[in-house]
């Protein structure tokens, strides 16, 4: 009888203990968990945890314990060699290794590649001063808390969601919080100027501060070397204790580029979620851009992990097109919708609905016969069936007249 060959596992290294990484894992370990010997590399000190949740900690609604996705138990369980606060600073493609920046060096047959992205700090002089910081992570957010027990003010640096949820977070801890936005309304790029209106009117009721349309140009430092003021474009002061820069972000490619592989915006990959530059290194996340888009929401970095994973599993099946998005959110507690083409314009149809003192919002934008997009503001019962609508390019002509009112209304 024929001994029985026992193929060796293969070396498999994550760069970058996130998200949309971690649940590349999960899927891999599901359909081939005798395949590789798994090490992961993350520059946090912590575990996976869900960077989503970050805002109720800092609202203190929750615990950085409750938001921890993956437990040191779990890792040990699969046998996955995890290294944490440890930052990978090359990528060895010849040798195929990788290195961190305390000398520890690792070995792959396949890389994963998934450092996330990096938020945009506005190059105006004054930004590296004391207490002014991003929010991307559990230290951010453990900084906001230090500073809120002993500061009073603070300015928050942008209108959009994350801005919006740490002044948000700031007032709830008993700080005087002042947004500062550079755009018309809030949030523009999920809202149209109505809905933004009254998001405005309801966070002024509940005690955040506005200043719309103005361009941040110096933040301004105390004898002791801390920020203590925001100048803008007009010569306005805005006194502060903390800033909060909350502008946007940036696929973080800076390992990609050592690397030697295609950059443009992010890490460019194939329909496999595999490197354009080198198949035996994959890319998943916010860190990657797939048919010139770089995602920044939870969902199709969760489609990209599925795919990447059938990869990896050699089974080689799976297909990343891309992704139809949309925003459905709680804004301290407002809820919104949107998603596709929702500012209409030309070659487009309106419905609009509007009842500012019921609190509800709600535009349909058709192109024809067919929903090409949506903006729900208050009311987002329906949202996931319009998007179903405008995703299937569905004939809405026969619903027309009901669309408005929900689908219980057009398809009772």
């Amino acid at each position: 009888m024929a001994a029985q060959t026992i193929k060796p596992r293969q070396k498999l290294v994550l760069v970058g203990n996130g998200m949309a990484g971690v649940r590349t894992l999960e899927e891999l370990l599901k359909i081939a968990p005798e395949l590789y010997d798994i090490t992961v590399f993350g520059a946090e000190p912590h575990t996976n945890y869900n960077r989503v949740l970050l805002s109720p900690v800092l609202a203190g609604e929750q615990t950085v314990d409750e938001i921890m996705l993956n437990s040191r138990a779990w890792y040990a369980g699969h046998g996955i060699a995890l290294h944490t606060g440890q930052k990978v600073v090359a990528v060895d493609r010849r040798r195929r290794l990788v290195r961190t920046d305390d000398g520890t060096e690792a070995a792959y047959d396949r890389l994963l590649l998934c450092t996330g992205s990096t938020p945009f700090m506005l190059p105006v002089p004054g930004r590296h001063l004391r207490g002014v910081i991003a929010y991307r992570d559990i230290a951010d957010t453990d900084f906001m808390i230090e500073t809120a027990r002993t500061h009073r003010r603070a300015v928050v640096i942008g209108g959009g969601l994350l801005g919006l949820e740490a002044a948000n977070g700031l007032l709830r801890r008993g700080m005087d919080v002042t947004v500062v936005h550079v755009g018309s309304w809030l949030m523009e790029r999920q809202l149209d100027d109505a809905a933004g209106a009254l998001l405005r009117r309801s966070l002024e009721a509940r005690g955040l501060q506005f200043l719309l349309g103005a361009q941040t140009q110096e933040l301004v430092a105390d004898d002791d070397g801390r920020v203590a003021a925001v100048r803008l474009a007009d010569g306005a002061e805005v006194a502060t204790d903390l800033v909060v820069m909350a502008v946007g972000i940036r696929p973080n490619v800076e390992l990609a580029l050592q690397a030697r592989l295609h950059v443009e915006r992010g890490i460019v990959v194939t329909d496999t979620m595999q490197t354009v530059t080198d198949a035996r290194i994959y890319s998943v996340g916010e860190c990657a851009q797939h048919r010139g888009i770089a995602y920044g929401l939870v969902p199709p970095l969760f489609e990209q992990a599925q795919v990447a994973a059938n990869h990896l599993a050699e089974m080689g099946i799976g297909r990343y097109l891309g992704s139809h998005t949309a925003t459905q959110l709680k804004v301290t507690g407002i809820a919104l919708f949107s998603a596709g083409d929702f500012m209409g314009g030309e070659g487009t149809e309106e419905i609009v609905l509007s009842d500012p003192g019921d609190g509800v919002y709600k535009k349909l934008v058709l192109r024809g016969d067919k929903l090409v997009g949506a903006c729900l503001y208050g009311d987002t019962g329906d949202g996931s069936w319009y998007f179903k609508l405008l995703r299937e390019q569905s004939n809405v002509q026969g619903i027309r007249d009901a669309l408005m009112f929900g689908q219980s209304a057009a398809c009772p």
